[in-house]
């Protein structure tokens, strides 16, 4: 075997034959590639052999499942167009594919021992939020008896990828032993139900507030904490400007609508909290501010295109803001596409760094001339 084309017919084999153990693909073509690595394994989904591939970019992981002839395609198109190295590994050899400065392709093979059994995939992911768990039965995920609502089954992955995400986040975070935990924009309160009782489980004396403009909402949510005991836990009917209180340790606004987004940002550097969490929608202000307004670039001669950049826009500088704040900002899917296109998750993490002013400032003035923009709104919430 001394060619790309062998080493691809080999993996082919491997995956009809499923005696693939594992496939490594890395050392991205392009150098400024987020995707650092590609990892496949088989997986078993109601008892049919799946391959799952978890795709590692700078930020984050990515998983999706593939039978055998997708996977195949998969595994091709990355080798051939991606990456300039691969791995495979079976219960018998290990076989590398590597590729020089020069793009001198070589092929060495290893001797291994390893077990071709596959994962069953339900017992992969840890669930933090258990579907017995009482909240979740009151707020209409689950029946009496623990069973997903099937309805309600994307609502439940939701929670249990955004505990996840936390979970990653508290870790980072400089927290006290009691923290104050401020949810803007809580809804019918699912995500807030599921963190209390999260930190509650890893031993915090947490106390959680959620704000959320409709009073019924609010009522439900009250009466629904007063069921469980959840001492700890209050709702509020106001608009987040509105909110005062600058006792806060986390602050979280998951999908508040436009410069709400804004105004949670700023209340939460207003109280140095030690983890901001958004995930911002609707992205109006940029966009209005830019209406009847020339453009030279031709990408943005489609609206769809257009809606998409000034989203970038605006979350660019909100993250600017934030490290000018002195605050690690991250950017990353909270969700899939499949579920919803609102699937990006801002954050800040107080590190308590020394703020970069310049720096930051002058990222941020170069964005908004390009774009021909006078201002983005925490601009003016955090400057006056």
């Amino acid at each position: 075997m001394s060619t790309k084309e062998d080493f691809l017919e080999q993996i082919k084999a491997s995956l009809e034959l499923h005696s693939l153990v594992k496939l490594t693909l890395s050392k991205p073509t392009d150098k400024d590639s987020t995707l650092h690595n590609i990892f496949v394994r088989p997986v078993e989904i109601k008892s049919e052999r799946h391959y799952s591939f978890t795709y590692r970019y700078k930020t984050n992981d990515e998983t999706k499942n593939h039978k055998v002839e997708a996977a195949y395609q998969e595994i091709m198109m990355q080798v051939e167009e991606h990456f300039k190295n691969a791995t495979l590994c079976t219960p018998d050899e290990d076989i590398a594919l590597l590729t020089s400065k020069k793009g001198k392709i070589t092929v060495q093979k290893s001797k291994a021992n390893r077990s071709t059994a596959t994962v069953a995939h339900d017992k992969i992911k840890t669930k933090r939020a258990q579907p017995d768990a009482n909240y979740l039965t009151l707020l209409g995920v689950t029946d009496h008896a623990g069973n997903i609502i099937p309805k309600m089954a994307d609502k439940y992955r939701q929670i249990n990828k955004f505990l996840e995400i936390m979970e990653s986040l508290i870790a980072t975070a400089q927290l006290p032993k009691n923290p104050k935990i401020v949810d803007m924009g809580s809804g019918k309160g699912y995500l807030t139900f599921a963190l209390y009782e999260y930190m509650r489980q890893k031993g915090y004396e947490v106390s959680v507030t959620g704000i959320e403009l409709r009073k019924e909402l609010v009522d439900f949510c009250n009466e629904t904490a007063k069921q469980l005991n959840f001492e700890g836990l209050q709702f509020v009917d106001q608009p987040i400007e509105e909110y005062e209180n600058k006792d806060i340790d986390i602050l979280i606004a998951l999908h508040a609508c436009d410069t709400a987004t804004d105004d949670a940002l700023a209340k939460g550097l207003a109280s140095d909290a030690a983890l901001i969490v958004t995930a911002p929608c609707c992205h109006k202000q940029v966009r209005q501010q830019l209406k009847g307004k020339a453009v030279s670039s031709p990408i943005l001669k489609y609206g769809i295109f257009k809606e998409r950049q000034y989203e970038m826009v605006t979350d660019t500088i909100r993250a600017l803001i934030l490290e000018r704040e002195g605050y690690e900002s991250k950017i990353f899917e909270f969700v899939s596409n499949e579920h919803t296109r609102k699937n990006v998750m801002l954050v800040g993490i107080n590190h308590h760094r020394t703020k970069n002013e310049q720096g930051a400032n002058e990222k941020i003035s170069a964005i908004k001339s390009e774009f021909g923009l006078d201002y983005q709104q925490l601009e003016r919430l955090i400057d006056g």
